[in-house]
């Protein structure tokens, strides 16, 4: 499963783990930036146009999923201007690239197989056995027996390193607590008055960029289990702990994923591995640690 999304890869490559500390407010956002210390501050805010559902060029969305070359290649795709993103506009001399990676080809469990395959035969926009081949955004077009990107047109068809076509799903755990001193007291930031709001992320060793620790759900799990898995796999599986420590963090997040929990986002991703024809799609889902310390203290050290 590692080659197949970069979520499952960063599962295995060492990694550094954090507490990112954000602020709640209603507007604004920046990115994480890298530091040496555990506990970062920044604005924060989710952009739900990052990951847009839209079958148009609406600003801002459907970036990701355009820019060449496509990762892990040389390859470039057709280059798509934002005004014929969109399917509903006309475009006949529309002539996007076709790829697909060595690693897809070669049919890997997670992966399907090609279309033209003749013992091939996909149940789109439903439960397909094990595989779920419904998007989160409603039904998507079936063209030329093709799932098309619902989001518009990427420049590029086949499946580039994603292993379904249509929809690849994903989960993203937000662990969250409130920024506390030493004696409890939820601390707020000195500018918006507001308590500080701090999130588990993961420090990728590759680009040096701050994750959620999230990967994809694989076939028949539920979303509860791939949000536990991948939370221990790429976040606890990192740290410099004994055996006897990480069974103990292990029971703390048993602990956390068991409680009540918020559904902040489900849909489709802006991503970079994205084609005409395969695409990401996750679901955000966070749980917060209110009372319980000893899985973000056993983090913290």
């Amino acid at each position: 499963m590692a080659e197949r999304i970069l979520g499952k890869t960063l599962a295995t490559v060492s990694l550094s783990v954090a507490l990112a500390s954000v602020t709640v407010k209603s507007s604004g956002c920046c990115s994480i930036p890298a530091c040496r210390n555990s506990f970062l501050s920044c604005g924060f805010h989710l952009n739900s146009n990052i990951m847009s559902s839209s079958n148009g060029a609406k600003e801002n969305s459907h970036n990701k999923a355009r820019t060449s070359p496509y990762p892990g290649s040389k390859v470039q795709r057709s280059q798509v201007p934002n005004e014929k993103v969109g399917w509903f506009v006309e475009w006949q001399d529309y002539n996007p690239v076709e790829y697909t990676a060595v690693s897809v080809l070669a049919g890997p469990r997670w992966a399907d197989p090609q279309i033209s395959e003749s013992n091939f035969f996909p149940k789109f926009n439903e439960k397909d056995g094990h595989v779920e081949r419904k998007s989160q955004n409603g039904l998507y077009e079936i063209e030329n027996g093709r799932p098309r990107n619902p989001a518009g047109r990427t420049g590029l068809i086949g499946r580039g390193l994603l292993g379904r076509w249509g929809p690849n799903h994903a989960a993203d755990p937000i662990i969250t607590r409130w920024k506390r001193d030493r004696s409890g007291n939820k601390i707020t930031h000195p500018v918006s008055g507001k308590n500080i709001l701090q999130f588990v992320a993961i420090k990728r060793k590759d680009c040096g960029e701050w994750a959620i620790p999230g990967g994809m759900v694989d076939p028949g799990e539920k979303i509860s289990a791939t949000l536990k898995r991948e939370f221990g796999e790429e976040a606890l599986n990192s740290l410099q702990k004994s055996s006897a420590e990480k069974r103990e963090l292990e029971e703390q997040l048993h602990k956390l994923f068991s409680q009540e929990h918020l559904v902040i986002y489900k849909g489709y991703v802006d991503d970079p591995r994205n084609t005409d024809n395969a695409w990401m799609e996750t679901e955000a889902v966070n749980y917060h640690d209110e009372t319980d310390w000893q899985l973000a203290q056993g983090i913290d050290q």
